[in-house]
């Protein structure tokens, strides 16, 4: 990292821009649709929306919601209370408003932990548990996002990972082999973020009640769009608070319910969790301080902007941004299996793509991708090349899938060669 001597100031907006636009030039086009995640659209309008709502409450901060901004404390509270009725929570189930997926998961996997703890503090006070050094521990498909790893580390919890079905969903049996009298938490996600496809949440969840577990369901990808495309009839699997053994549901608002970032929220079967994943201290001077986050200060902004969105879109909105959705994510299936070569790794139940060849490197081909102008998302096993579609991709498809047969007729005309390329995120 280069140190930089500190800006004299004064220099006036003008300028400013002009040097903020011009170390950006070598951005990907993202607005063109060739970056396959990060952003996220619906249509313009929504995003205008979302920006004017923003920028109206920039200032307010959302730690304050109780004391000094009324009005952020009451927009959070309904978008909490949209996200309990979407989800099918039952009576004295609660939420928090986070930063995103990853802070999310973290404030879950807390209240596990702690749930846990709960549970066999009077065992381990009488000897009757297993109170010995072995880490507690939290059982997953392959495919559950880093950020429960990020969780274990900071928490000393032991990270499990299971393998999957031939579909690409998490392998129930072996997850439950895997389990033990120290599992704190199993997982499974709506969808998975590699391939696109939702975990067996029902099975989950027989598992999850059968033995006392907690599950919690990772939904950060499309939690705020699946239940639109199940109303359409899209035949999108369920995978909330309707399966008794969920007890908590991550789902992020700044993915597929198309607010501005930083929004994400996390919800509990019961508000008693809620409270285990809260944070709490009073030995300082300045008295009781306590938040259900990670984050102390939090944008009003983020608040706001996901109030408006929600309630511009409301159930009609939704449901049409499914239809466009889906339709897209379909032409763009049919045009993947016209290409020679390429082989689809899952059939998706929302909008990521991930495919592969099993005749070709398909990192070569992506390099060639690469070299078009295209940012290719990759994965690690199978070796393949993902992208999480939204509006921003509909203009670019016919463009992509010609470049990418472009791209297979090279690699397989010239040998394939170096990529250089490797998976991450």
């Amino acid at each position: 990292m280069t140190r930089h001597p500190f800006p004299a100031g004064g220099t006036a907006w003008p300028e400013l821009e002009s040097h903020m636009r011009a170390v950006s030039e070598q951005d990907a086009d993202w607005r063109g649709g060739r970056v396959p995640l990060f952003v996220f659209k619906n249509d313009a309008e929504t995003y205008e929306i979302g920006r004017k709502a923003y920028f109206a409450f920039f200032s307010e901060n959302a730690l304050g919601r109780k004391r000094a901004f009324h009005g952020i404390g009451q927009m959070e509270e309904e978008v909490l209370g949209y996200g309990l009725d979407l989800f099918g929570a039952p009576e004295g189930a609660a939420g928090a408003f986070s930063s995103g997926g990853s802070e999310s998961i973290f404030m879950a996997m807390k209240a596990a932990r702690d749930a846990w703890r709960a549970a066999h503090a009077g065992r381990a006070s009488s000897g009757a548990a297993d109170t010995g050094a072995r880490a507690l521990n939290i059982v997953m498909p392959i495919t559950a996002h880093p950020a429960f790893d990020k969780a274990a580390d900071a928490m000393d919890l032991e990270i499990r990972r299971a393998p999957l079905t031939a579909d690409r969903r998490g392998d129930v049996a072996a997850m439950a082999a895997m389990t033990d009298a120290r599992t704190i938490a199993i997982i499974g996600s709506a969808p998975c973020f590699p391939h696109g496809v939702i975990d067996p949440i029902q099975a989950l969840s027989d598992l999850a009640v059968e033995r006392g577990l907690w599950l919690h369901v990772d939904a950060c990808v499309g939690g705020w769009m699946a239940p639109f495309f199940a109303r359409i009839g899209r035949g999108t699997p369920a995978f909330d608070f309707r399966f008794p053994g969920v007890r908590s549901l991550s789902a992020d608002l700044h993915k597929f319910g198309f607010c501005p970032k930083p929004a994400s929220t996390v919800f509990y079967r019961d508000a008693a969790d809620l409270e285990r994943a809260t944070f709490r201290a009073d030995a300082w001077p300045s008295g009781a301080f306590a938040t259900p986050t990670l984050m102390g200060t939090r944008p009003g902004g983020a608040v706001a902007a996901a109030w408006a969105v929600l309630n511009h879109l409301g159930t009609s909105g939704y449901e049409e941004a499914a239809r466009r959705l889906g339709a897209m994510t379909d032409a763009y299936v049919a045009g993947l299996r016209a290409i020679d070569g390429i082989t689809l790794w899952a059939t998706p139940d929302l909008t990521i793509i991930n495919y592969g060849s099993e005749s070709l490197d398909i990192y070569a081909v992506a390099k060639q991708l690469q070299a078009r102008g295209w940012v290719p998302g990759l994965t690690r096993d199978p070796k393949g090349i993902h992208a999480m579609l939204s509006m921003l991709h509909e203009p670019a498809r016919a463009d992509y899938l010609a470049d990418l047969a472009r791209a297979m007729a090279q690699v397989r005309a010239e040998g394939a060669g170096e990529s250089g390329l490797s998976a991450q995120y």
